[in-house]
């Protein structure tokens, strides 16, 4: 196999996962599940559910804390499916900055 081959490969393996990732979906709660954020694979953000207990005028920064935890929990997720992905079809071969 020749580097152009090689190279051509790899390509529509990172598109392979690009198109997997995409449809990839994680949940995260914060708060005992007062927050619940759905984020796809490729860190966008889906979904936003609040559970309305916890909407008050009186505490809007713990409600944006909650967010911020939520949100954050399901980017680690999505880092984890990642590496999970990566590690599978490297082999097990480690990279710096994939999960290695």
């Amino acid at each position: 196999m020749n580097i152009q081959q090689m190279m051509k490969q790899a390509q529509e393996m990172q598109e392979r996962l690009q198109r997997e990732l995409a449809a990839t979906e994680v949940e995260a709660t914060a708060g005992g599940g007062m927050v619940t954020v759905v984020m796809n694979g490729v860190k966008q953000l889906r979904a936003v559910t609040i559970d309305p207990e916890v909407v008050s005028a009186d505490d809007v920064e713990m409600l944006q804390d909650l967010i911020v935890a939520a949100v954050n929990d399901a980017q680690r997720k999505v880092d984890e499916e990642v590496a999970g992905r990566m590690g599978g079809m490297m082999g097990g071969l480690r990279i710096p900055g994939f999960g290695g």
